[in-house]
């Protein structure tokens, strides 16, 4: 039987675990620059025992920036300050991926720069709000995006891409769930569109699909995650019969011989749809991570079992990983743990925040 701390190859990368760091907004790089600082360098490495770390959503160009404070990877001091942070890690023995991460129709125009506002697949403004430096702001109907948009959308995500391995990660994983541009082009709700890049299934998966081309073919397939979260309502999105467009867009994929598939699951009208995450799991021909819905709780060491009987590959853990910096030392031991701070749960800290140390009891 295979154990949650068996190694693993992840895109010919040997992991020392079958733990994964989810990637989690921190909103930690202050300034006008969007540049890691160095109090991420130190929280990546304390970190570094995770079989993989997934990093905090990472915007691949400055209209793809959705919440204050969140790091770039399309300058060259952010490549620069990304070096110190893959150093870090590095030099503990752990794993890093980039997680990409273009926010769409999820931000506000004061969020950013030179007068741009926030883009979607079409003109529809999702309900609810966005923190920024001002307060919580309404969401705005973003600006829909062309032809041409979308073509340099997608070399953005690829020289984005080169700009990760220049900054030392290992690889990238591209953030198609949780409403942002991605999974806007998925879902009925906010893709209206009627041509190439919207319509029926093939329309609506094809940025996914060309996302991932793009990058697999700037960095080596072996390089290049993704994930996906079917049916997940987050920053108002509507999948309620998801199968038919998430089995489509693993088929399209499935050829690519990406490093992994990443999985966070979500609410289908009545708690997590384990069917369709079997049918995802059969469907997906190489290693298959999972973030199981666990809401309101934080995943807990419960969640192993899904390693051990086959669900996936690995197991990615998010708030436990913040009380617990060596988390997967103490799922070895079985524990203690520390418990984590619920207002962490979802959405970045800010300024006040303190993380807890390395290695507490």
């Amino acid at each position: 039987m295979t154990t949650p701390f068996d190694p693993i190859v992840l895109g010919g990368k040997h992991l020392a675990n079958r733990v994964a760091m989810a990637p989690m907004t921190r909103s930690r790089a202050f300034g006008t620059d969007a540049e890691p600082t160095e109090l991420m360098a130190t929280y990546y490495a304390q970190r570094a025992g995770a079989g993989l770390i997934v990093t905090e959503g990472i915007q691949p160009s400055p209209v793809g920036q959705g919440y204050p404070d969140t790091p770039g990877l399309h300058t060259a001091g952010q490549v620069r300050a990304w070096r110190t942070v893959t150093d870090g890690v590095h030099r503990e023995g752990g794993v890093i991926f980039a997680q990409l991460m273009h926010t769409g129709r999820v931000g506000h125009p004061s969020l950013l720069p030179d007068g741009l506002v926030p883009v979607g697949p079409s003109a529809v403004a999702a309900k609810g709000q966005v923190f920024t430096h001002e307060g919580p702001k309404d969401f705005v109907t973003p600006r829909e995006l062309s032809e041409a948009d979308i073509r340099q959308t997608i070399a953005d995500f690829a020289a984005a891409a080169r700009n990760a391995v220049e900054a030392g990660f290992d690889g990238v994983e591209i953030h198609g769930a949780n409403g942002y541009l991605i999974h806007q082009f998925l879902a009925p709700n906010s893709n209206l569109r009627t041509d190439g890049w919207g319509g029926d299934t093939q329309g609506r998966i094809r940025l996914a699909v060309e996302v991932a081309t793009a990058v697999a073919e700037a960095i080596g397939s072996h390089r290049v995650g993704l994930r996906i979260s079917p049916g997940n309502p987050y920053n108002d999105i509507v999948e309620d019969a998801p199968d038919e467009v998430y089995l489509a867009l693993l088929d399209r994929l499935a050829g690519l011989d990406l490093a992994y598939l990443h999985l966070l699951e979500g609410p289908l009208l009545e708690g997590p749809n384990r069917e369709l995450t079997g049918r995802l799991r059969k469907s997906w021909p190489g290693a298959f991570i999972i973030n199981p819905f666990t809401h309101p709780d934080a995943t807990g060491p419960e969640a192993l079992k899904l390693i051990e009987d086959g669900t996936a590959d690995m197991v990615a853990y998010g708030a436990l990983f913040l009380a617990n910096p060596d988390l997967p030392r103490r799922l070895a031991a079985g524990g203690p743990f520390n418990t984590p701070d619920k207002a962490t749960f979802y959405g970045g800290d800010h300024r006040g925040y303190t993380d807890y140390p390395a290695l507490t009891a």
